[in-house]
């Protein structure tokens, strides 16, 4: 399948749970509740990618330190959607978003098992800042960074 345009949108809670879904790294994907308490009253920011009108991806960003970072919470692509620009296009659209409202800085946190994850943001960026050890290693948590201009 050749992607020939990737559309992102301001999407909603809605969207991002069908997504969540359909994405098999997720074990246990958060329900609309789970969103509506970290989002509400905050900056946030919902983007939903589309290819030839098909959901495609999200991501889903918001203030969540209450400082010149935006952390971006969480994310995925459906998997006859990767590595066609779609993760970036989300990305970009996420980052410009920042921009505009003031931030400084993205911030994200991923476990050490979502290699292609790590991989991106690296590739894209962002630097690892901090490392919080688990027993399983694979589920340590990696907070990363990148500066935005």
């Amino acid at each position: 399948m050749s992607v020939n345009r990737v559309i992102v949108r301001k999407g909603s809670i809605e969207e991002v749970v069908r997504l969540s879904n359909e994405i098999p790294e997720f074990d246990n994907p958060h329900t609309a509740e789970v969103y509506k308490d970290r989002l509400t009253n905050k900056n946030h920011l919902i983007a939903i990618a589309e290819v030839e009108r098909e959901l495609a991806g999200f991501k889903v960003g918001y203030d969540k330190f209450s400082s010149s970072s935006f952390y971006t919470w969480m994310g995925g692509v459906l998997p006859k959607f990767r590595k066609k620009g779609v993760a970036k296009a989300l990305a970009d659209f996420q980052e410009q978003y920042a921009i505009e409202e003031g931030f400084d800085s993205v911030i994200l946190k991923t476990r050490n098992r979502h290699k292609n994850m790590l991989h991106f943001a690296l590739k894209s960026g962002f630097e690892i800042i901090e490392v919080e050890p688990r027993v399983e290693s694979s589920e340590s948590r990696i907070l990363l960074k990148k500066q935005l201009k």
